[in-house]
């Protein structure tokens, strides 16, 4: 992509009731546009990141066995009231159609789900069955802060797996945990998992998997030496205290953003709904159900919370928009056609090209480069063809290296 063609263009400044390292950097940078609080439109560059999510995250559903399909936002009264979260769900966006009937938007599936899977859930041989989809929730928050953190519209992955018996469900919970592991491993992050209450969902104590940072909403105590990890909330702990389970390392107090949850729902909405199957020896039994949680909108406001610097984002590669930030200094004829043939080589060997071909000066092109944080910064000017070159630097590094221009779309490959 050609900078020059970008209908989004950098800011020089960041919006001025930007209150989260997210919120400034992603709208200064031209990712993301706030409609209003907690709703945001995702731009060019914001929703290449976006997908590059989505994708990561789709893998390892996939890895683990389940089977992608796409559910209804507008949901029935009905489906809610037989579950009383109708009632007792605060969050939950409620509107009335013209002929009165009352629907919900979806901050959840578990309505939907349970019903839309009875059909193909008879018996034993049936189960386990595993289904999620990726898309569009809301929830009515008394106040939408944090950016893209925390809004009143996002995105995320939201999974539902039925079990014949709670060994399965525990099974399955221990491959779904490693899957979201790995998810955050591929995203550059270290995630904690934390033990807190179901809330609406179930009073079952439910799992979270908790990122450090000062944006975050939640307090949890950790242990420095294992993997113990505790919501304070509902922590007998305090900071200091020694590790209830390692026995050796003394708890820490941080803030943490929470970016996915698995919750044992148990038989509570298969009971609801009616949703049976015939077992082994014969009788009728309620599936166990759990439900997986990824906000994928919310995972992008993390990356940036916990990679940024003083002048922008750093992208790790695998969520990057681009590769590489392609930068010609000058107006010269010949650094031009340089640049040209190597944005044009580099797109055909299938890097991802960002190539700011604008009438401006290197201050404001480097400037902008750090601010979008692009992984790699190519830059071509008169003092680099001269040795046949372009200048490579890495967006996380002060370092530059001088390239072949024969030799860097191999490099960067």
């Amino acid at each position: 992509m050609r900078l020059s063609e970008s209908f989004t263009k950098p800011l020089r400044q960041p919006p001025k009731d930007a209150d989260t390292v997210n919120h400034a950097l992603l709208s200064q940078a031209g990712f993301v546009h706030q409609l209003m609080a907690g709703v945001y439109s995702y731009l060019p560059f914001g929703l290449r990141v976006l997908r590059k999510i989505e994708t990561i995250v789709r893998e390892e559903m996939d890895s683990i066995g389940g089977q992608e399909l796409l559910m209804p936002v507008l949901h029935p009264k009905e489906n809610w009231q037989k579950t009383g979260g109708w009632d007792s769900v605060d969050v939950l966006f409620k509107l009335k159609s013209r002929t009165d009937r009352e629907y919900a938007l979806g901050q959840s599936e578990e309505e939907i789900v349970t019903p839309l899977v009875m059909p193909h859930i008879e018996s034993y041989k049936d189960l386990p069955a595993a289904v999620y989809q990726i898309h569009w929730k809301f929830r009515d928050e008394l106040r939408s802060k944090s950016g893209i953190l925390r809004g009143r519209e996002f995105f995320m992955k939201d999974m539902y797996s039925f079990h014949a018996d709670q060994e399965d469900f525990d099974r399955f919970y221990a491959e779904s945990k490693q899957a979201y592991l790995k998810v955050y491993e591929r995203l550059g992050l270290t995630a904690k998992v934390t033990e807190a209450s179901g809330g609406n969902f179930t009073e079952k104590i439910s799992y979270e998997f908790m990122i450090l940072t000062d944006a975050g909403e939640d307090d949890i105590l950790y242990c420095e030496q294992c993997d113990f990890c505790v919501n304070v909330e509902i922590a007998k702990e305090k900071q200091g205290n020694t590790c209830p389970r390692c026995k050796k390392g003394k708890l820490q107090q941080a803030r943490a953003s929470e970016v996915g949850n698995v919750f044992d729902l148990g038989q509570k909405y298969t009971k609801d709904f009616g949703l049976s199957f015939t077992d082994r020896q014969g009788k009728k039994e309620h599936p166990i159900m759990g439900c997986y949680g990824l906000g994928i909108s919310r995972l992008m406001g993390v990356v940036v919370e916990k990679s940024h610097d003083d002048h922008g984002i750093i992208w790790p590669e695998a969520i990057a928009p681009f590769a590489v930030h392609l930068v010609a200094l000058g107006d010269d004829k010949d650094v031009r056609k340089a640049a040209d043939k190597l944005y044009a080589d580099l797109d055909k060997a299938g890097t991802e090209v960002l190539y700011d071909d604008r009438d401006e000066s290197a201050g404001v092109k480097f400037n902008d480069a750090d601010l979008i944080g692009i992984p790699n910064r190519v830059t071509v000017s008169q003092k680099t063809i001269d040795q046949q070159s372009a200048e490579l630097k890495r967006r996380d590094s002060k370092e530059t290296e001088l390239v072949g221009l024969k030799d860097i779309v191999k490099k960067l490959a």
